[in-house]
């Protein structure tokens, strides 16, 4: 028995989410259905962070444990020509019998993508998320920074989250202007359900002033889902880089071509 780390990409539109649902197309589905055909036995993955419908990857990691006998390169190459084009596999690594692509991640790190633009490219449609009006992007960057740290994000998950606490570290929150994209930048050692998109749709209400730095942060110490701003729309949402004490995949580096539009 071999265990397996795979680097992998995909565009989340046509997906309802990353976790196996009966009866809908999901990325796990579509990933161990390749999978197990290339390896001619029943393969089932573990992953480092369960996106939510829409949401995107561009550095998601599963691992997997297999008897199955093929070449390191196979496991990119052919199980590609086996899966849906907007799922590829990136890289392929063997990694420890005791690596666990979740509970051995130190960090995740998500961007959100935002046009600001007037009218929403039809290119970009679902790749970004959009709003047409101005933001106050000092300001918004102002309010994340307060994020930093050990805190309890319960007014930043989705009110049906199953996690026992909610309490995360955050070590990065940026905001990043160019031209009218907006690149949000969060790393943390762990994320709530819905969590980034909770906090994209407050750090708006602060850029365009329904809200200010103080009531902002008011909404992070007060601990209550039902007082913040709704959650944000998944387009512009990708998962670009898992973190862990060994460097898997040395020679990755996600891409932020949306950014240079």
């Amino acid at each position: 028995m071999v265990r397996y780390a795979l680097l992998i990409e995909y565009n989340g539109s046509n997906f309802n989410g990353w976790q196996t649902q009966h009866g809908v197309p999901t990325v796990q589905s579509s990933l161990e259905a390749a999978l197990s055909d290339f390896a001619d036995e029943d393969i089932s993955t573990i992953t480092a962070g369960r996106t939510d419908s829409g949401v995107h990857a561009l550095g998601q990691v599963v691992h997997f444990d297999t008897n199955a006998k093929r070449k390191l390169h196979g496991w990119v190459t052919a199980v590609n020509s086996k899966l849906p084009h907007e799922i590829r596999v990136k890289q392929a690594a063997i990694v420890d019998e005791k690596f666990d692509a979740r509970f051995s991640a130190r960090k995740r790190e998500y961007h959100y993508y935002l046009s600001m633009r007037s009218t929403h490219s039809a290119l970009l449609n679902k790749l970004v998320g959009h709003y047409p009006h101005g933001l106050d992007v000092e300001l918004m960057q102002q309010a994340a920074s307060s994020l930093v740290g050990v805190h309890d994000f319960s007014s930043f998950r989705a009110s049906d989250c199953q996690a026992r606490n909610a309490v995360r570290t955050i070590y990065k929150a940026q905001l990043h202007r160019n031209g009218d994209m907006l690149r949000f930048e969060f790393t943390a050692n762990a994320f709530l359900y819905h969590m980034v998109r909770n906090l994209v749709g407050a750090l708006i209400y602060v850029g365009n002033k329904r809200i200010n730095i103080a009531q902002f942060n008011d909404l992070l110490n007060q601990h209550d889902r039902k007082l913040a701003p709704p959650t944000f729309m998944p387009d512009g949402l990708y998962l670009v880089n898992v973190e862990y004490s060994d460097n898997i995949f040395p020679e990755h580096k996600f891409d932020s071509w949306l950014y240079n539009l």
